[in-house]
């Protein structure tokens, strides 16, 4: 009997090598929205650290593979994901610093969180061969729920028109929608990859359960750190820890700047569905159209 195929991944994955300019990009790059601005600024503080980890995760998932297809895809997705990395680090060097920003502290806050608890010898301590396939597999399925929660963003960012119709850089919109895009076209990979190796339905509920207030946490945490620096949001005392910035997070969703937290939060429980597959989430239709279209992967495509 054939053995039933491991990846629901439509098509090829492709590295889109990208550049961006950012000598014209605004720090509020959407007008007259500081705090919108800054909280969505902060994913490239976050996003990099993460993104070099889950490559590095994938590599060592590579030997463990018995499906051809799943392995095409698994090599796909480092690319895409390594090319994201690059990305925004770019954004932190020519953007957030040329505009005076300091993320030092707050990235090295990220990367030790993979460097030490996520490591593949957590804190140093070296885990015992017979339990390396396990870890492995257990940190392969944090990513596949963080890949929930970024596809559920990329189809934000294909969706809204608010930040069009308020002014919002393009150069920050193609980014945006760049790189959301992508998580939309290579959202099963790493649900895929997690059951090929053993992932099981129970274990989706703790993972997503560390997942999702874990992510919100950093990206609130990071959003602070930014309003921090800016004299108009410091005199509120932007912290993860105190109520204003979730508040405020609410009452910008409201004006269509952000995706709110209660629907994000609904979006995360279709995960725990037992017929739950990441390919029903989003559309590769629509991916693909704006990958065809985005000035940054046509620029040096051409």
């Amino acid at each position: 009997m054939p053995r039933k195929p491991a990846s629901r991944t439509e098509g090829q994955l492709q590295q889109r090598r990208v550049q961006f300019d950012w000598s014209q990009t605004p720090l509020e790059w959407i007008p007259g929205e500081p705090y919108a601005s800054h909280f969505i600024n902060e994913i490239n503080m976050l996003l990099p650290a993460g993104e070099f980890w889950f490559c590095k995760l994938y590599s060592q998932a590579l030997p463990l593979i018995r499906d051809d297809k799943l392995r095409q895809d698994v090599q796909g997705f480092v690319r895409q994901e390594a090319m994201h990395a690059r990305a925004h680090d770019a954004a932190i060097a020519e953007y957030l610093a040329a505009h005076g920003i300091e993320t030092e502290s707050y990235t090295r806050r990220v990367n030790w969180l993979f460097e030490g608890p996520l490591a593949d010898h957590p804190f140093g301590i070296k885990v015992p061969a017979p339990l390396r396939r396990q870890w492995l597999v257990f940190r392969l399925g944090l990513v596949a729920a963080i890949e929930h929660q970024t596809c559920v963003l990329g189809k934000y960012v294909l969706n809204t028109k608010t930040w069009d119709e308020r002014g919002a850089d393009p150069v920050m919109l193609d980014l945006l929608r760049w790189h959301g895009a992508e998580e939309v076209e290579h959202r099963c990979v790493a649900f895929d990859l997690y059951k090929h190796l053993g992932g099981t339905y129970p274990t989706r509920y703790y993972l997503m359960a560390i997942a999702f207030p874990a992510v919100m946490g950093l990206w609130a945490a990071g959003a602070a750190h930014l309003m921090q620096q800016d004299p108009r949001l410091a005199p509120k005392r932007p912290s993860a820890l105190r109520p204003w910035i979730w508040l405020e997070w609410q009452r910008q969703s409201r004006k269509g700047l952000l995706p709110s937290l209660p629907r994000l939060m609904r979006e995360q429980l279709r995960y725990f569905y037992p017929g739950y597959h990441p390919r029903r989430e989003a559309s590769t239709e629509q991916a693909l159209a704006y990958l065809n279209s985005s000035p940054a992967a046509q620029k040096l495509a051409a």
